[in-house]
């Protein structure tokens, strides 16, 4: 099992200092996640620019949970599922979308499961997908921006993931409540 240091505002790097207290504004809390980020400033600026950007895409709360976890729990992310969990109660995301996503089974929305078929092929086979899986994508209501963003919204989601990975970091206590791992899922 791999650590890495988690920092808070006095003990991160100068240049991490604003981009935690951001975090803390932001959530009311530094997530563990961004103390670990903060060893370099730039990927936790990175993150944080990413994240901002992907919330501020085409998908709305629904759709941005479903790349997300799709993404998460197919990288079996210790961390990212829990805490996506909490925030998809905060966004009032419908906890049947969770549950399956969490649990990879069919979403019942056929537009919903579309986005997380594409989502998925495109991180199983490292951003090649036919034109048939595009095809089949558009014709449940997706275009060509939305595919884009998939990818943005999976560059967010290398960074949280292999990150938690390497550093082994603790669910924040907001999230432990919602535990989970792929073995068990």
């Amino acid at each position: 099992m791999t650590t890495l240091k988690i920092h808070n505002i006095e003990t991160a790097p100068e240049a991490s200092k604003a981009l935690l207290e951001k975090s803390q504004k932001a959530y009311g809390m530094i997530p563990g996640l961004h103390g670990v980020l903060a060893s370099s400033p730039q990927l936790l600026d990175a993150y944080q620019t990413l994240h901002e950007l992907f919330t501020n895409t085409s998908f709305n709360e629904e759709e941005l949970t479903v790349v997300w976890q799709a993404i998460n729990v197919e990288h079996a992310c210790h961390y990212c599922v829990p805490a996506h969990t909490g925030i998809a109660k905060m966004m009032k995301v419908d906890d049947t979308i969770t549950e399956a996503l969490r649990n990879e089974t069919p979403l019942a929305s056929p537009k919903l499961e579309a986005l997380r078929t594409m989502a998925l092929t495109i991180v199983r086979n490292r951003g090649n997908a036919t034109q048939a899986d595009l095809d089949t994508f558009y014709a449940a209501g997706y275009g060509e921006q939305q595919v884009l963003e998939i990818i943005l919204g999976l560059s967010q989601k290398v960074i949280s993931n292999y990150t938690n990975h390497i550093a082994n970091t603790p669910v924040d206590a907001a999230f432990k409540s919602f535990a989970w791992s792929k073995d068990k899922a």
